[in-house]
């Protein structure tokens, strides 16, 4: 309670989580209009139906079941940023760009230029599978306006993500994703308390104890971190005695990124395969059979996410966290890790102590992503898929959250 009103009293982060709170009332007004000339009611059996569009729904915020104009959530942005930091550890030139402010502030503008395009390729993509699933015929000018409105909807919700984040009390894309998974919860409570049975008792009890493990996990992961003993050769001398401060690692540097990134690949190769399931070509036609019954098998499923739950954790990583300027800034400071030499042992040492925490953690975090996919195999219940994702989701959120809240607090406190 004391922590509440300590929130409430001060003006900047009460107006913060106010304005964020409109912004997502914005978002949900938003996912209730529909793009024109879509069928929900039968958008909602092929979602019912369709293993992989049901996740595609949770990862766009719950937004694709009424396929309104935001259908497309930040998916199209995510995969830009994908792409950007991908071309970082390729190119030199954009490797450069992203270690100063300049570099990416211009790197930030053409990923909002990348996102136009891909939005109006995944639009387009999703409109054609709706319609060779659903059997409507969505063409000409239809389809350019319905390709206009999901693009202009993604762009919208880029620009709300980014007020969020200018707040700082969140990443805006990952409380844009929150916020659609919430929105969805009462309406999956309904359906389950309305088809229950006393033979679905063990199933609920299953999915009960993997959210409460999934919580468990996530938070103890996302808390983990590893301190690194660091002395320094001047000051930092109290009654004779050296004082040791600490150099923090956390166990899991990304926090929820890894896992949005994996689910926007995950849910890349079966929705490109489901466009060409009816191309003339026959080489075509059977390539992209057989992407589509790959992913659908679960056991292939599981092992493609926890694979990308684990490279990207690595990756992403190595993208905030860069051993070498660490090492660099220890040595200008007069700082040291006991036992290693300054320079290039200590960048080696710190890589090292990185890639260890990171495998557990990485491991540790592609198991719980991928343990209701396992289990949905072995009790048939579909929502134990889309849960897994939806809790790792939530809670990585609210941490976040609650932490730049903290942090906003001891700013305020220091102040006064």
């Amino acid at each position: 309670m004391n922590y509440l009103l300590r929130i409430f009293r001060i003006p900047e982060i009460r107006n913060g989580l106010l304005f964020i709170l409109m912004v997502l009332t914005i978002f949900r007004l938003a996912a209730h209009i529909p793009v024109p000339g879509i069928d929900a009611t039968s958008l909602q059996s092929l979602l019912a139906g369709n293993q992989f569009l049901g996740l595609l729904n949770v990862f766009s915020g719950g937004t694709l079941e009424n396929f309104s104009i935001v259908a497309l959530g930040v998916a199209p942005y995510i995969t830009a940023s994908i792409i950007f930091q991908l071309l970082g550890m390729i190119l030199p030139s954009v490797e450069e760009m992203q270690k100063e402010e300049q570099g990416r502030q211009k790197l930030n503008r053409w990923t909002r230029l990348a996102m136009v395009p891909l939005s109006l390729l995944q639009g387009y993509a999703l409109i054609t599978l709706v319609n060779q699933s659903t059997g409507l015929s969505i063409g000409g000018f239809d389809l350019v306006i319905a390709l206009v409105c999901m693009t202009a909807g993604t762009t919208f919700l880029m620009w709300l993500a980014e007020l969020i984040s200018e707040k700082k009390m969140g990443n805006g894309m990952s409380i844009m994703i929150f916020a659609g998974i919430i929105a969805a919860f009462p309406g999956f409570l309904a359906q389950t308390l309305a088809t229950y049975t006393r033979a679905d008792l063990m199933d609920v009890i299953i999915f009960a104890a993997l959210t409460l493990v999934t919580i468990v996990g996530v938070v103890f992961v996302s808390e983990g971190q590893r301190n690194l003993p660091v002395q320094y050769a001047r000051g930092g001398v109290q009654g004779g005695t050296k004082v040791v401060s600490s150099l923090p690692l956390r166990v899991n540097m990304g926090g929820m990124i890894p896992i949005l990134f994996a689910l926007s690949l995950i849910t890349l190769p079966p929705l490109i395969g489901q466009f060409f399931v009816d191309a003339r070509t026959t080489i075509v036609r059977d390539v992209a059979g057989w992407v589509v019954s790959l992913f659908s098998a679960g056991w292939f499923y599981a092992l493609a996410y926890f694979l990308l739950v684990v490279m990207f954790t690595f990756f992403y990583a190595s993208v905030v966290f860069r051993p070498e300027q660490v090492a660099e800034n220890l040595q200008k400071q007069g700082g040291f890790i006991p036992g290693v030499r300054p320079g290039v042992p200590t960048a080696n040492y710190l890589q090292w102590v990185v890639n260890r925490i990171l495998l557990a953690g990485a491991t540790f975090l592609g198991i719980i992503a991928v343990l209701p996919v396992l289990m949905q195999e072995i009790t048939g219940n579909q929502n134990l898929l889309v849960g897994g994702s939806s809790v790792i989701i939530i809670v990585s959120v609210i941490i976040d959250i609650v932490k730049q809240t903290e942090a906003q607090l001891s700013m305020r406190s220091y102040d006064v």
